[in-house]
């Protein structure tokens, strides 16, 4: 993963709002959910929100998907899994004799 690509990610998730849209829908799971719902459970206004939405898609963090008049949104687990395994790639220098150096499971994918 080239080092921009982590830096987008990282800077998409670096604002309260978006980090708390971003968890809510690791929640949710790969279903997701749509941004009413997401508004709602939040308490943010849905102009507010779709900006948000808008940033954590662009990142490429988000995967969205109409369904009848919704907009449902749902994490792309594969490109959060690829984002943790980069800032983990070089975890302990690679040691596996560091007891406190536990590297994330793939999550959902």
């Amino acid at each position: 993963m080239e080092i921009e690509w982590a830096v987008s990610r990282l800077a998409a998730l670096a604002q309260a709002s978006r980090l708390s849209v971003f968890r809510l829908l690791v929640e949710k799971g790969p279903d997701g959910m749509p941004a009413g719902e997401i508004a709602d459970r939040l308490g943010v206004a849905p102009n507010t929100l779709s900006f948000h939405l808008k940033e954590l898609s662009n990142a490429g963090l988000l995967k969205s998907r109409q369904q009848g008049r919704f907009v449902y949104y749902a994490p792309d687990f594969d490109a959060m899994n690829a984002l943790l395994g980069y800032l983990t790639e070089n975890c302990c220098a690679g040691s596996v004799a560091a007891p406190d150096c536990a590297l994330p499971a793939k999550c959902c994918g």
